[in-house]
């Protein structure tokens, strides 16, 4: 998907939704086009990235990585 997007120098361009994060950290741009509106990135209207605060969980806990069925089979071969 394109997004619209204001350079610093004032220039529109449409660029690719996956480089959109790339060009705000970088302050490439000033402004960029949501469905309600220009959202100005100077002004801390958009949302942070909520992976800087993610901490991951270990939900295998000490099982094995097969059950113990296919582990007998593997252990064989």
């Amino acid at each position: 998907m394109l997004i619209s997007v204001i350079y610093p120098n004032g220039r529109h361009d449409m660029v690719k939704d996956f480089m959109l994060g790339r060009m705000i950290e970088r302050a490439e741009i000033t402004q960029f086009k949501r469905k309600d509106g220009w959202v100005n990135i100077e002004s801390g209207e958009i949302r942070k990235n909520a992976t800087h605060n993610y901490v991951e969980i270990e939900r295998r806990g000490d099982e094995p990585a097969f059950p113990t069925e296919l582990t007998e089979i593997f252990a064989h071969v």
